[in-house]
């Protein structure tokens, strides 16, 4: 330990990555903060990372990141070995707005020269429909055209990466094949383009997977119906054999996929929930027999393994408790945490990358309430440099902080959710509140960490409430089911959120005649539901890109509400009661609803029959709801503008109806919104 410590005082003050000021052009205003006399403007967490997922090549040279400049995106390499290396950008990001449009939302080493992206699309692919596509694209670093790879004869997703052979530079990828529309695996050489075949479609398989020795290996499929079929061979030859057929009607089981390959015959690791929660086990695949428990928590699932360089064993776990985070077994990974640790606070340090020869790292450092700060460790020179902040404004500052809290639901049972409390406040007692749903729902958490959204809203003074809610994951497949009962989705799971403010107001730190319910796709929906079902409890709602009419949605996605739906609500009776937009007669929570025009996941006809019925039913606009068609938004929120836009909006909306401070507050005089009104300028009152 005696060198880490040295080496933290040769921590580099010179970051490699530019800062916003050297980012911006210099007519472009940046939001600046004063954390100890002002507030954080909202735009500030609307903001792209500056600074985002850095990756070291095998050699560790190089990193390959994601870039912000000026709200656009791009991914761009560094020499960080080179002094005065400059990032060399090689792509914007981009968002999908129209047909051939493309979206880049990952990025990795093929030996130490090639960065491989993958990409996503629309692209008139099925049958002359529009679909999402995914794709992958090469980068030569010492110049030349970027290459597409296999994207003739692909049609849906061709951008599953099974192994990489760095020495070799290929990469073995799954791909939907286009006259068939099954999967298969090809081998790619990232230089020259060229492919060819390892594996032919075969229909009982949707996902493929090799070891780490780049040899394929197996299978498994999913029907509609909940049935899990696993195929698998020992060797790298030989015809793959059916091992296992699973049923699993609440999709929470499935069968035994390896998540890791050891180097004995047949044996590798895997998650299993069989015992309650997700633990990693040692099973032989050829006879799916489980052995030993190999790591486990008690009340929480186990997130997954760290797998070494050679991808044979075991560094880390992926633990959660409400908070995600990593538990190392590898002893340099261990010293290099316990450094950080000692500084930073337990559980803040996660190591994100690494070259072959795990000589070279980069670690992210970051308590909940700040986001991540990027160091580069050479194990030659035992130094740390700073690359950079994930988010240069704010840089390293702390906000508002962050803890689980479990509470009771009105049938007794344990809910876990996640509050941030908005650090202007002089005190914790009958604060107003936001509640904050997570999307998905099933199998989704909120955990405690920097979340854009529940800072936000808490930097205005408010204490925001993410319920984990039935149906949430994290906490066990029999936590899931309770959400996928028949009066789970849109009844049992609502009441989650209402209990939320119940328990919360009880204890004294919020008060419940000032609450507000606030989320995003199926936050959306649990906003909008809570508006109409439950007015008297809601100050006002706001709703994005929600589903509103389940019947409309369901001819729209015949999967997620057709046979798999059919297992979370029975009958059609059900799915009306649930549709907001079938209920606009009766008296509603004022409610915001924000439509992103080009959303392919939620049309937003949902949102147009939604204020169609409102208006029908005598609602007026500007006082009974407000809507926002988002021109250029998507349901991700890709760019900088709509992202600010939906936040702020949110803002004013909880505001009007809901004011964060009154007159009866203690602190009834909010803190001031600053900004500087373009680079080097004065502060000026917002």
């Amino acid at each position: 330990m005696k060198k880490y410590i040295i080496a933290l005082l040769t921590v580099s003050s010179m970051m490699l990555i530019p800062t916003a000021s050297s980012l911006q052009a210099q007519n472009q205003p940046i939001v600046v903060t004063d954390a100890k006399n002002g507030r954080v403007a909202t735009e500030v967490f609307g903001r792209h990372s500056n600074f985002n997922a850095p990756r070291l090549s095998p050699d560790g040279s190089k990193i390959v990141f994601q870039l912000a400049n000026n709200g656009e995106n791009y991914i761009a390499w560094l020499d960080i070995q080179k002094k005065g290396a400059r990032p060399n950008i090689i792509a914007k990001a981009g968002v999908i707005r129209d047909v051939g449009d493309r979206e880049i939302f990952a990025w990795r080493w093929v030996g130490n020269e090639t960065i491989v992206v993958s990409a996503t699309g629309l692209d008139r692919v099925f049958d002359g429909r529009v679909g999402i596509i995914s794709r992958l694209i090469a980068y030569d670093t010492k110049g030349g055209k970027p290459r597409p790879l296999a994207w003739q004869g692909a049609l849906g997703n061709a951008s599953n990466i099974l192994h990489i052979d760095h020495e070799k530079e290929e990469i073995m990828v799954q791909r939907q094949e286009l006259d068939s529309r099954l999967n298969e695996v090809i081998n790619i050489d990232v230089k020259s383009g060229k492919y060819s075949n390892v594996q032919n479609v075969n229909a009982d398989v949707d996902s493929w997977f090799a070891d780490h020795n780049g040899f394929l290996r197996g299978g498994v499929g999913n029907s509609r119906g909940g049935t899990a079929k696993t195929l698998y061979r020992s060797s790298d030859k030989g015809p793959m054999k059916a091992i296992s057929k699973v049923k699993d009607e609440s999709f929470t089981t499935g069968s035994l996929t390896p998540i890791l390959f050891l180097d004995e015959p047949d044996m590798a690791y895997t998650l299993s929930n069989h015992e309650g929660y997700a633990a990693v086990y040692k099973v032989n695949l050829a006879t799916q027999e489980l052995l030993e428990k190999v790591y486990g928590t008690e009340g929480y699932d186990v997130r997954g393994v760290i797998p070494n360089v050679t991808n044979n064993d075991i560094i880390g776990y992926r633990l959660f408790n409400g908070r995600n985070y990593v538990k190392y077994i590898d002893q340099t990974a261990r010293e290099i945490e316990a450094l950080f640790t000692h500084n930073f606070g337990k559980n803040n340090t996660t190591i994100i990358s690494r070259s072959e020869d795990a000589k070279h790292m980069i670690i992210a450092v970051a308590k909940p309430s700040q986001r991540d700060t990027y160091y580069y460790y050479n194990d030659n020179t035992v130094k740390f440099k700073l690359l950079g902040y994930e988010n240069s404004i704010l840089k390293n500052t702390e906000l508002n902080p962050v803890e689980a809290v479990d509470y009771k639901a009105s049938d007794g049972m344990k809910i876990q959710a996640i509050i941030t409390y908005p650090r202007h406040r002089t005190h914790r007692k009958n604060l107003p509140v936001i509640v904050m749903p997570h999307g998905g729902p099933f199998g989704v958490t909120d955990s405690v960490r920097f979340d854009q959204w529940a800072q936000s809203m808490a930097e205005q003074g408010y204490v925001v409430i993410q319920p984990n809610y039935r149906g949430s994951g994290g906490y066990g497949p029999e936590f899931v089911k309770e959400g996928r009962k028949p009066n789970g989705y849109g009844h049992r799971m609502q009441d989650d959120l209402n209990d939320a403010v119940a328990w919360f107001a009880k204890i004294g730190l919020i008060d419940s005649n000032r609450a507000c319910i606030m989320g995003w796709s199926y936050g959306g929906y649990a906003a909008g539901r809570g508006a109409q079902r439950d007015p008297d409890l809601w100050k006002c709602a706001i709703a994005g890109a929600g589903i509103y009419d389940f019947p409309k949605m369901k001819s729209f996605d015949t999967r997620q509400f057709g046979s798999f739906g059919a297992n979370f609500q029975a009958t059609a009776d059900d799915l009306i009661s649930i549709s907001t937009a079938r209920h606009t007669d009766g008296p509603w929570a004022p409610i915001l609803i924000v439509a992103a025009k080009e959303d392919a996941r939620i049309p937003m006809e949902q949102s147009r029959i939604l204020v169609s019925n409102l208006k029908k039913s005598g609602k007026v606009e500007g006082q009974d709801y407000k809507y926002i068609v988002q021109e250029d938004g998507t349901h991700n929120l890709p760019y900088e503008d709509v992202h600010i836009e939906w936040l702020d909006e949110a803002g004013k909306w909880a505001q009007r109806f809901n004011p964060a401070y009154i007159d009866s507050d203690p602190d009834k005089q909010k803190p001031i919104a600053i900004r500087s009104t373009g680079v080097g300028s004065s502060l000026a009152s917002k």
